[in-house]
């Protein structure tokens, strides 16, 4: 199609839009329809991925809304088939919003509370809260201070070493020496 056929054909189909925005001219918008409602299948066609019912329908409900809506087609501002491609996106965009939602699963995990803590298991927490602090009660303070910052504060190496005015490397030696000595410390404790 040439560049004066395309002018023309836009300009038939400004006048056909006109005719039925103004006179709800059934004869233009059959016009309209057989000349756009193909263009309208072929697009929603691969908008749904082949889906060729919803395609259908969408071609349908999108051609509908040109006719009711035909009034507020301004031809100043757009020309007809962008006018009405817009109406199809918008169609799509609407039906997967419809579509998309799922129900509500009250069985959901993340909607069921979380369980109760048995009791068992607070005392047995408690319990190694308790054996922890007494082996802590059995380092240096140097150790204690080291590991404090590091898992209770959440500092990093380089900010305890900053705080304390420390070497990196010493910090980080008496953080491995400190969970060392803790751990051999619960050992013994449970022996």
């Amino acid at each position: 199609m040439g560049e004066d056929e395309k002018k023309a054909n836009a300009v038939k189909i400004n006048s056909l839009m006109a005719a039925v925005a103004i006179s709800r001219d059934v004869t233009a918008f059959e016009e309209l329809y057989k000349y756009f409602s193909p263009r309208v299948r072929s697009y929603m066609m691969r908008l749904t991925r082949g889906d060729r019912v919803l395609a259908e329908e969408l071609t349908q409900e999108t051609m509908m809304k040109v006719w009711k809506k035909a009034g507020l087609f301004d031809p100043a501002k757009a020309q007809a088939s962008t006018w009405i491609f817009t109406i199809a996106r918008n169609q799509r965009i609407d039906a997967m919003r419809r579509t998309d939602r799922p129900e509500f699963d009250a069985h959901d995990p993340a909607f069921v509370p979380d369980e109760t803590e048995a009791a068992d298991a607070g005392i047995e927490k408690r319990q190694d809260a308790q054996q922890l602090h007494r082996a802590m009660l059995s380092l240096k303070e140097k150790y204690v201070e080291v590991l404090r910052m590091s898992f209770f504060d959440g500092m990093t190496h380089p900010v305890i070493a900053e705080k304390l005015n420390l070497p990196l490397g010493t910090v980080k030696s008496r953080i491995r020496l400190a969970c060392e000595k803790l751990r051999l410390a619960l050992q013994d404790e449970l022996k």
